[in-house]
């Protein structure tokens, strides 16, 4: 899917345009004039349509003026995982949105489990805790080692997908 983003100038007396990629965006600034014939310069722009993750990615790293051409770049080159870490790294743990480091050198771990509790399963079921004899699998209290966990690892949702996360 195309992403459109639209340029809406601060000026109020001129009218702002939607584009697809930077060079369309470049060709209708350069003309754009307010009602008083001078050139407009400052946009905010803004993301209109595409898939929701491109939505999250542009939210989580503050498109603007500045970075909208970094965005449309990424956006086409990264893969869905590479866009998660960004959108995790800047959106909720404060790194900068910076396109010349990879997406994978954030160091965030990412679980594809809707709960805490889920991801306390997992650890369990993957052998985290050491071999556990099944007469006392049924003992085992999730919830705790979930309160537990909680203090590393957070909830999140990018692109109507649950995730727990924990920043390295």
């Amino acid at each position: 899917m195309t992403i459109k983003l639209h340029a809406q100038p601060y000026d109020i007396s001129a009218t702002g345009f939607y584009f697809t990629s930077a060079e369309e965006h470049d060709q209708k600034a350069k003309g754009l004039r307010n009602a008083h014939g001078d050139p407009v310069e400052e946009f905010e722009i803004q993301f209109i349509d595409g898939e929701r993750i491109d939505c999250d990615l542009a939210k989580a790293i503050g498109i603007n003026q500045a970075n909208f051409r970094d965005y449309l770049d990424s956006v086409d080159t990264w893969e869905d995982w590479e866009k998660i870490n960004v959108i995790i790294a800047v959106g909720e743990c404060g790194y900068d949105f910076d396109p010349q480091v990879g997406p994978d050198h954030h160091g965030i771990d990412i679980y594809h489990v809707s709960t805490i509790r889920e991801l306390a399963e997992q650890f369990v079921e993957e052998g985290l805790f050491g071999d556990i004899p099944e007469n006392l699998q049924f003992y085992i209290d999730y919830d705790a080692i979930a309160r537990d966990l909680a203090v590393e690892y957070s909830e999140t949702e990018i692109a109507g997908e649950r995730l727990i996360y924990r920043a390295s």
